[in-house]
């Protein structure tokens, strides 16, 4: 059991495929939060362009 331990601590790939996923995690809540924000903006530039046009 000690070994099997031991052996799970020397690999280092598990590690390194968490640490990406929660790289990618994070890159993808700035993405989705920067998306809001522009949406927004892009949602208020078109209804004053709507109104201007009506």
């Amino acid at each position: 059991m000690l070994s099997i331990f031991r052996r799970l601590m020397k690999n280092d790939q598990g590690a390194t495929a968490i640490e990406y996923t929660l790289i990618a995690s994070l890159i993808a809540v700035a993405a989705i939060t920067a998306m809001r924000t522009v949406g927004g903006k892009v949602t208020n530039v078109l209804s004053n362009v709507a109104n201007a046009m009506t």
